[in-house]
């Protein structure tokens, strides 16, 4: 394994994960508040190791590997907390559902491509940006729960995201239809 910024950054971001739960569910008055700053700086930290990886001609196998797996660990965490939390919307419950079952889905639709010698296929789209950026701030904006107005705007958000991860899943099953539907 390399030691650079890139992957020191994604490894940062896997070790944020159980503070962020810690701090969501202690019992003290900016629990929310620290935990939407945490996941706040992991999110950044996403956005952050790709950009340096690509800048400082950083990438690596184990950085290629692991990034994809903690972005999905860390959004997939904070939604089962979101869904706990706000028991009571079925909407968050089914946007949750979409979002974590696409990044499956996606998942292993890149580990089949790449099988087949056609990962670039199904390379990251600005619509998976697009997702990605409306998907971290809603998130963030339900953990924080710092007034009703920042819940109903982070709640559309989520819907936003949510209307953006079935496009982009759309997208990426579209690109690979036709080595799915192929008869062999």
């Amino acid at each position: 394994m390399t030691f650079n910024i890139p992957n020191i950054l994604t490894l940062l971001r896997l070790v944020l994960i159980p503070f962020f739960l810690v701090f969501f569910y202690l019992p003290w008055e900016y629990a929310y508040v620290t935990a939407a700053g945490i996941f706040m700086l992991a999110a950044f930290t996403d956005a952050l190791d790709g950009y340096l990886a690509r800048k400082l001609n950083q990438t690596t196998p184990f950085g290629a590997f692991l990034d994809p797996v903690v972005d999905k660990v860390m959004v997939a965490s904070a939604l089962v907390v979101l869904v706990q939390s706000y028991e009571s919307s079925i909407w968050m419950t089914i946007a949750a559902i979409i979002m974590i079952g696409r990044e499956i889905v996606i998942s292993a639709l890149r580990e089949w491509m790449a099988e087949m010698g056609k990962r670039s296929s199904v390379a990251v789209s600005w619509i998976g940006k697009f997702k990605t950026a409306a998907q971290m701030l809603a998130i963030t904006g339900l953990i924080a729960q710092m007034s009703e107005e920042m819940v109903n705007i982070s709640m559309v958000m989520l819907y936003v995201a949510t209307a953006l991860t079935l496009w982009s899943m759309l997208v990426y099953l579209k690109a690979a239809w036709k080595d799915l539907s192929a008869h062999g």
